[in-house]
C-alpha cells in the first residue's frame, strides 16, 4: 500500500500534532487536520512547519475541520491533544474512526489510555505514543521545531493480541520512519511512560512552581539538584510499580535537559495562557500507582498538592 492510500487523521493540531501532521504529509501521506479555535486562522492562511534541521513545509493542499463530522474515516488516528480533553474528545474519535483503525495517543503522563479505552468502540485499536521533540505552536497554523522528533509506540488494547499486535505497532512505527523520523516500538507501554516522565514530571512543575524557564532552573545549584532528586523519585517509583526503566534513563534525561537553549515546557505555556494544567496524567496518576503498591514519593507528592493549588487559582 502506497502512503497516499494510508488516511491519518490528527485530532489536535497543535505543537505536537501540527508538527507531525505535517512531517507525515510532506512523505505523502493522506492526512486530515482536526481544529477547533484555529480552524477559521489556519484555513485562511494554512499550516507551516519551520525548522532548521528539517526544512520549512506548507502542505500545498490543506485539509483541515473544524467538526469531526467533516472528515472522512482514518485508519490512523494521531491523539496530540492534551489529556485534559480526553474525555470531550472520545465522541469525536469514534465518529473519525474507520472500522478496525488504530488510535495512537501522543500525550504525556501515566494510565491515559486507561481513562480513554472505556469510551472507545472495541473495535479500535488503542496504542501509546511517546514523543521525544521539542516544538512550539507560534501562532495559529504556524509550528517551530527545534530538535528531535523520535516517537516510541506501544499496543495498549484492542482486538489483536499476541503477534498481531505486535505487528500494528511496527506498522505505526513505520508510519513515521517513512516520515524521515525515528521511531521503536515498545514491549512495556508502562515502562516508556514512567522513562517520559523524567522528563515531563521535573522541569514542567518546576517552571510553573518558580515561574521560570529550563535554563534558570538547570544553573541555579539548588534547584538544579531539586531537578535530579525528582527525577530519582521517578526512577524508584517506576521500580517499585513492576515497569524499572532501562539503564542509563537519568543520564540519558538528565544530558537532555541540561542544556544551554532556555527551553519553557508545556504546562509553563498552559498556565501563562490560564489553561488547565495536565497535572492528573503527569502527576495524580504516578503518585495514585506508587500508592497502590505502598510506596511513596514525597517531593513529587508536595510539587502535586502545589501546582493543585496554582492551577485552581490560575483559572479564569
Amino acid at each position: 500500500m502506497s502512503n497516499a492510500n494510508t488516511r491519518i487523521g490528527i485530532i489536535g493540531a497543535g505543537a505536537i500534532g501540527g508538527f507531525y501532521g505535517v512531517m507525515l504529509a510532506r512523505a505523502g501521506f493522506d492526512v486530515h487536520f482536526l481544529y477547533r479555535s484555529e480552524f477559521a486562522a489556519v484555513q485562511e492562511h494554512g499550516l507551516t512547519l519551520k525548522s532548521k534541521r528539517l526544512g520549512d513545509y506548507s502542505p500545498s493542499s490543506l485539509q483541515a475541520y473544524g467538526a469531526a463530522a467533516d472528515m472522512p474515516p482514518c485508519d490512523w488516528l494521531l491523539v496530540a491533544a492534551k489529556t485534559t480533553a480526553n474525555l470531550a474528545l472520545a465522541p469525536s474519535i469514534a465518529k473519525v474512526a474507520a472500522p478496525g483503525a488504530k488510535v495512537v495517543l501522543l500525550q504525556n503522563g501515566l494510565a491515559v489510555e486507561d481513562e480513554l479505552r472505556p469510551l472507545l468502540p472495541e473495535s479500535l485499536h488503542l496504542l501509546g505514543g511517546l514523543c521525544l521533540v521539542s516544538t512550539h505552536r507560534r501562532g495559529p497554523g504556524m509550528i517551530e521545531h527545534y530538535g528531535g522528533g523520535r516517537v516510541n509506540l506501544g499496543y495498549h488494547s484492542g482486538p489483536a493480541k499476541g503477534t498481531a499486535a505486535q505487528q500494528i505497532v511496527e506498522e505505526g512505527a513505520g508510519l513515521f520512519v517513512a516520515a524521515g523520523l525515528e521511531a521503536e516500538s515498545m514491549d512495556d507501554l508502562a515502562q516508556a511512560r514512567w522513562q517520559k516522565l523524567l522528563f515531563n514530571i521535573p522541569l514542567n512543575g518546576l517552571s510553573v512552581l518558580l515561574n521560570s524557564g529550563s535554563r534558570a532552573l538547570m544553573t541555579k545549584p539548588e534547584t538544579r539538584a531539586l531537578v535530579r532528586e525528582l527525577m530519582d523519585e521517578v526512577v524508584a517509583g517506576a521500580a517499585a510499580c513492576g515497569h524499572p526503566v532501562p539503564a542509563g534513563s537519568v543520564e540519558m534525561a538528565w544530558a537532555s535537559t541540561d542544556v544551554q537553549t532556555d527551553y519553557q515546557p508545556s504546562m509553563f505555556l498552559d498556565f501563562a495562557a490560564q489553561r488547565p494544567l495536565e497535572i492528573g496524567a503527569i502527576y495524580a496518576a504516578p503518585l495514585a500507582a506508587v500508592a497502590k503498591v505502598g510506596f511513596a514519593m514525597p517531593k513529587i507528592e508536595m510539587l502535586y498538592q502545589s501546582l493543585c493549588f496554582l492551577d485552581e487559582r490560575n483559572r479564569p
